[in-house]
């Protein structure tokens, strides 16, 4: 995505569960043409948070949202959550910033 002394930082940064976690939001992102935050500390904090979430609450919820503790509610923020679509569109990146536009 952003070559591989990036990617090898961002790694560096991160566990074999959060190495996972890159690797799914790398994967999504490709597919829809989006790119992953060029900034890697935005990159590991979003990661470590969706980490912890999933601890915490046994999902990758997104971390700039708040879980409410209704499941059918709280499914709308796991990441990749429902509203990313229109705020990349609108605002060039998700709420987050994990996912900007790819163009």
């Amino acid at each position: 995505m952003y070559g591989e002394e990036w990617e090898r930082e961002v790694l560096s940064k991160l566990d074999e569960a959060e190495k996972e976690i890159y690797y799914d939001l790398k994967e999504y992102a490709e597919k829809n043409h989006y790119k992953l935050n060029p900034n890697k500390s935005v990159v590991v904090a979003i990661i470590k948070g969706l980490r912890r979430n999933e601890i915490r609450y046994g999902a990758r919820y997104c971390p700039c949202r708040q879980v409410s503790g209704n499941p059918i509610e709280d499914m709308k923020i796991i990441c990749p959550c429902v509203y990313h679509r229109d705020e990349i569109e609108q605002d060039g990146h998700c709420k987050c910033r994990i996912f900007v536009r790819g163009d």
